[in-house]
């Protein structure tokens, strides 16, 4: 009788990735929902706000309580390399700890029972036998670890290290490998990746990319999350726009939009030259926009937040997420003065109503469009309905799109479709399906 594996993964897509490459090898085990009856438990973790390094915290200990006798807890990821020491000498609980550096030896780490934290960064490769997981049409292909961006807010680098970019042609190869398995969906991934290709002296690297993957027959959408706004050129924003392959998807966290704020969050660029990218991303066709701010950053006066809230609302961004800034040990932001939590809640809370008004307007504007679509399966909202992705939105974050008329077509989940947008009901659309592409 196989033993049984239960593996949560916490935090963001790359994070996804490397708990896909301990799944590959770990393939001897059955994977199961049930932690209670797991011989083996890992849960990769997040360190990248509070918030994550609380959530990881709390499911480390809940599925603790929860385990059967004499199975194997195991922390890994970015919380238990951030923080290592304190962790190894606080919670006896896990029986293993290992960090960002050694997914592809966990079988070793397990078989044991040994905590192990190998210096370097680990960027899974085409050779790592990572198990995808969640569709049989989509997969992210992580490009680069680490970041050269000295950001006053984010922790990333002390952790995670200077950039590291992956070869073209061991992406390529990936990217081959997947699309013979079936899939033809990809989001192309890293903390920084338009720096892509920059530590191995590539001008253009992530425009190298786009010509390369354009290059392997059977690739229907592509995508790339997190450019940086000082490492994003218009060449690579038209590059985008002319690729075939490529949706015209721009992923860029501003952070804020305030020259003094921005200048106090070390970004790089200030308001003009960040609007300036912002607009000749606007000015392409079918341009999907999406970004990320800050609320509450050191710094931040009531002036510079209300023009931040000014800016959010004109440009109209098909999506924006808030967060809350969170003070960060190891950050240059650490030691300076502080603004109030409830201040910071406040302002989240109105930039999230922003938020909430311009993702309704993208919608609006979708009303009466036909789109090519993958069907994913049976909505949460009611078994009568179905859950749709257009290929120009990415998985997960930018929603779905509820089916409420088949036409009769015969449903094969992870295939696309058109289909014709019908209404909007708050934040969501609704959608009759025309024909099977």
């Amino acid at each position: 009788m196989n033993k049984k594996l239960h593996l949560v993964s916490l935090g963001c897509t790359k994070n996804l990735v490397d708990s896909e490459v301990m799944l590959g090898r770990l393939k001897e085990y059955e994977i199961t929902d049930d932690s209670t009856e797991a011989d083996v438990i890992i849960v990769n973790t997040c360190g990248f706000i509070e918030a994550a390094k609380e959530e990881s915290i709390n499911t480390v200990l809940s599925l603790h309580d929860e385990r059967k006798k004499e199975s194997i807890l195991v922390m890994s990821g970015c919380l238990s390399e951030r923080y290592k020491e304190e962790l190894q000498a606080n919670m006896p609980e896990i029986d293993i700890f290992t960090g960002v550096g050694d997914y592809e030896k966990i079988d070793e780490l397990i078989a044991s029972k040994q905590s192990t934290f190998t210096p370097e960064v680990y960027l899974a490769t085409e050779t790592s036998g990572r198990v995808i997981t969640g569709s049989s049409s989509h997969a992210y292909i992580k490009i680069a670890e680490g970041c050269n961006q000295a950001c006053s807010f984010c922790a990333i680098p002390s952790f995670k290290g200077k950039l590291h970019s992956r070869s073209l042609s061991s992406i390529v190869k990936e990217v081959e490998m997947l699309v013979e398995k079936g899939y033809y969906d990809f989001s192309f991934i890293s903390q920084d990746s338009s720096s892509y290709g920059r530590d191995m002296e590539l001008k253009d690297g992530l425009i190298d990319l786009i010509e390369a993957v354009e290059k392997v027959e059977n690739i229907v959408s592509a995508r790339i999350l997190y450019l940086y706004p000082s490492t994003t050129t218009f060449a690579l924003i038209d590059a985008i726009s002319d690729s075939v392959i490529f949706q015209t998807y721009y992923d860029m966290p501003i952070q804020h939009i305030d020259d003094g704020v921005l200048k106090v969050m070390k970004r790089g660029f200030g308001e003009e030259k960040t609007v300036e990218l912002l607009k000749h991303m606007k000015s392409k066709p079918n341009a999907f926009i999406r970004t990320s701010v800050i609320a509450g950053h050191p710094g931040e006066s009531e002036e510079s937040f209300k023009s931040l809230c000014q800016f959010m609302e004109s440009f109209a961004f098909d999506r924006f997420n808030t967060f809350h800034y969170s003070n960060e040990e190891t950050t240059s932001a650490y030691e300076m003065e502080q603004i109030s939590q409830d201040t910071i809640d406040e302002r989240a809370n109105t930039l999230g109503e922003i938020a909430e008004l311009s993702t309704q307007a993208s919608l609006e504007s979708m009303v009466g469009q036909t789109l090519s679509v993958i069907v994913e399966g049976e909505s949460d909202e009611h078994e009568y309905l179905l859950s749709a992705r257009p290929l120009a939105w990415a998985v997960d974050i930018d929603g779905e799109i509820l089916i409420n008329d088949t036409s009769d077509l015969a449903i094969h989940y992870g295939k696309r479709y058109k289909a014709k947008i019908t209404q909007r009901a708050g934040e969501q659309l609704l959608a009759t399906l025309i024909e099977i592409v």
